[in-house]
């Protein structure tokens, strides 16, 4: 069985957001090791949320032309 791309980026994505706020409620300051690893998250969600863009425009396009 198929498993769909978009499916398994957003899992990650939620992932990595969960991971943000339980960094945001800690009530120590961040290390410097913890602020690089936010801001790496941070790319990551970024870069994820292009990547689900990219598909949908791709399944837009395909729509569009299999309804044409």
């Amino acid at each position: 069985m198929m498993t769909d791309p978009a499916s398994g980026i957003r899992r990650e994505v939620d992932q990595l957001v969960e991971r943000q706020i339980q960094t945001f409620k800690q009530e120590s300051g961040l290390t410097q090791s913890q602020l690089l690893d936010y801001h790496d998250r941070s790319d990551q969600i970024t870069r994820l949320y292009r990547e689900l863009d990219q598909i949908a425009r791709v399944r837009l396009d395909l729509g569009s032309v299999r309804a044409s």
